[in-house]
């Protein structure tokens, strides 16, 4: 009998296929006490699981296609960073020769340690890198008990054409598995933020996540249909249900067939107003995404990778170089850089030196603690490298620096003194900068959205990260799985604050810009044009979509019924406009 199972679709798509389910088997851990003599014998047995994790994840880098997205090498080099870290490759060594203990107990020791760290982080973008270390961290355990990988061969044919089920994948699982053909994949654990999630999506992978206890139900060989679109797998479907899903996956080639043919057409609504379409990346690798899509700009530069998985922060030089790439990249376009969006809460091997002068500091609430533009201004000589860095960088194209998290007017008089501080020293050691590189701020705290009119004389454009502003508006965490039904786009505050930002920066004729995950969701685009927007800053995988649903729409009617969603406060009345919204028809 056919049944459903529900979880988080991370990347569309539709599969049909038999199941292959693979048991990471817990490995069980236990902790001995060593003689002071056998432990070289114990610490040269850690060095070699580790040299042998390096060569098997060494090995799969080496067989990602060439036309792979640059980011598929990039997760995996992530990994092998981390075996490099003194966190892993150092501290475990230490806590054998401390407690006498065997190698598999210290490295578990140390692996917890740093998932508390990362568990106590409030983006989730960078609390689920916590899912980095418990997979490095598997990979060496599995390699000190003793555990072989399949061959090659046996592997291909295990996994050609099957729909993996599992408790959880890593980056380098998923690459091995798409390199021997399976058609998509379902975990019990994991989020949207997982770099498994961003991979499949990369990869274009159906996939969900969440399924929790999806193996009690399915076994080996079960026909089951992944709906990435709406997070469902359907196990043992009949006739009727598998017909329904093949036309299904017959209409979405053809829809993204045609996607693609968008790829050089100009952005403009269908009565003519000309839109901005740019894109968001987390990496320099990821400029390749953003060249299959066509996008000419970036909107949203994170530059928080500089930052993580290494003890020391990033120089000036590290800065450079790798804004430089992306600049060189995108040949001429905009790129709006973001200064460093972390939080104190964010402490440990990866931002020791950073967190340095209050890392005994306690947050009852990390979110609303020191993080972000906050925490840069307690560490100047860090900011001020990143900031050298963009200025230097705007010598060699369109560049803009962009501010996350500013709440005060004192708060942003800092920081444009630290910039013309920069400015000066530039000059003074003749090196070349845009003098008027433009200056930004996110939208992000509802109290910058109110008195949005208080700032916009000071810059040159805003952008909105509607990621924090719901959850600041709304008062919910929305890491936190008790309350984050609550976290609510369409909600008559959000909306409210967001169209008030929109009216100020009008008013002036100052660009505004919105870069958070609400602009990359096609539920929402014709709202958000509706409401005044016409910039968007979007995911790469998602570019396609906006752009077609941007070119489908006719301003004047989308303003009036806009105008409409934001006078009424019920659910149900949100959702009749939403609809009457979204299926405008294009006279």
């Amino acid at each position: 009998m056919s049944f459903s199972l529900h979880g988080i679709g991370v990347s569309k798509g539709i599969a049909i296929g038999k199941v292959y389910v693979i048991d990471h088997d817990v490995v069980e851990v236990s902790e001995f006490s060593l003689s002071k003599q056998s432990l070289e014998d114990e610490v040269s047995r850690f060095k070699e699981a580790l040299e042998i994790a390096r060569q098997q994840l060494s090995r799969i880098r080496d067989n990602i296609p060439k036309n792979a997205p640059g980011d598929v090498a990039a997760f995996i080099d992530t990994h092998l960073l981390m075996l490099e870290d003194s966190s892993l490759s150092q501290v475990p060594i230490q806590i054998i020769y401390e407690k006498q203990c065997n190698a598999e107990w210290a490295l578990k020791l140390q692996c917890d340690a740093l998932v508390q760290i990362f568990d106590r982080m409030d983006d989730p973008y960078l609390s689920s890198r916590k899912q980095d270390v418990e997979h490095v961290v598997a990979r060496v355990l599995r390699i000190l008990r003793g555990y072989t990988e399949l061959p090659a061969a046996s592997m291909g044919e295990l996994l050609s054409g099957a729909i993996v089920l599992a408790d959880d994948l890593s980056p380098a699982d998923t690459v091995m598995m798409q390199h021997h053909g399976i058609l998509a994949f379902a975990t019990e654990f994991g989020g949207t933020t997982s770099h498994t999630a961003i991979l499949a999506r990369s990869l274009g992978i159906p996939a969900i996540v969440g399924l929790h206890k999806a193996r009690t139900y399915l076994q080996q060989g079960d026909m089951v249909i992944v709906d990435g679109f709406h997070g469902v797998l359907l196990g043992d479907p009949d006739e009727f249900i598998l017909n329904y899903y093949r036309t299904r996956q017959r209409e979405e080639k053809r829809y993204r067939a045609g996607l693609a043919k968008l790829k050089s057409a100009p952005v403009a609504t269908a009565d003519g107003t000309p839109i901005i379409l740019h894109a968001n990346i987390e990496f320099p690798e990821d400029m390749v995404a953003v060249k299959r899509v066509g996008s000419n700009g970036i909107g949203l530069y994170r530059t928080e990778f500089l930052f993580l998985h290494r003890r020391e922060p990033p120089n000036e030089e590290e800065h450079f170089e790798a804004y430089l790439r992306v600049v060189n990249a995108l040949k001429g376009g905009t790129i709006t850089i973001r200064t460093l969006d972390l939080g104190a809460d964010k402490q440990g091997a990866d931002f020791a030196k950073l967190e340095s002068h209050h890392s005994d500091s306690h947050m009852n609430n990390p979110a609303l603690s020191l993080r972000a533009i906050r925490l840069c201004l307690r560490n100047i000589p860090e900011f001020k490298a990143q900031l050298r860095a963009i200025l230097r960088v705007s010598a060699f194209g369109n560049v803009r620096m962009l501010l996350p998290m500013i709440s005060s007017l004192q708060e942003l008089t800092q920081v444009i003194s630290l910039i013309e501080q920069v400015r000066q020293e530039l000059s003074k050691d003749a090196i070349k900068f845009d003098p008027n590189m433009s200056l930004g701020l996110m939208v992000e705290v509802p109290a910058m959205a109110v008195c949005t009119d208080l700032f916009l004389p000071h810059v040159d454009f805003l952008s909105i990260g509607t990621n924090d502003l719901i959850q600041y508006t709304l008062a919910i965490d929305r890491c936190d799985d008790s309350v984050n039904y609550l976290y609510d786009p369409l909600h008559p505050a959000v909306l409210r604050l967001i169209k008030m930002s929109i009216d100020a920066s009008n008013k002036v004729t100052k660009p505004i810009s919105m870069c958070g995950e609400m602009a990359s969701d096609s539920r929402y685009v014709r709202l958000l044009l509706g409401l005044g927007l016409r910039s968007f800053s979007v995911n790469p995988e998602a570019y396609l979509e906006v752009k077609q649903i941007i070119l489908n729409s006719n301003l004047a009617a989308l303003s009036k019924l806009a105008s409409k969603v934001l006078k009424v406060g019920t659910q149900a009345d949100i959702n009749t406009l939403m609809q009457q919204i979204n299926t405008q028809v294009v006279a």
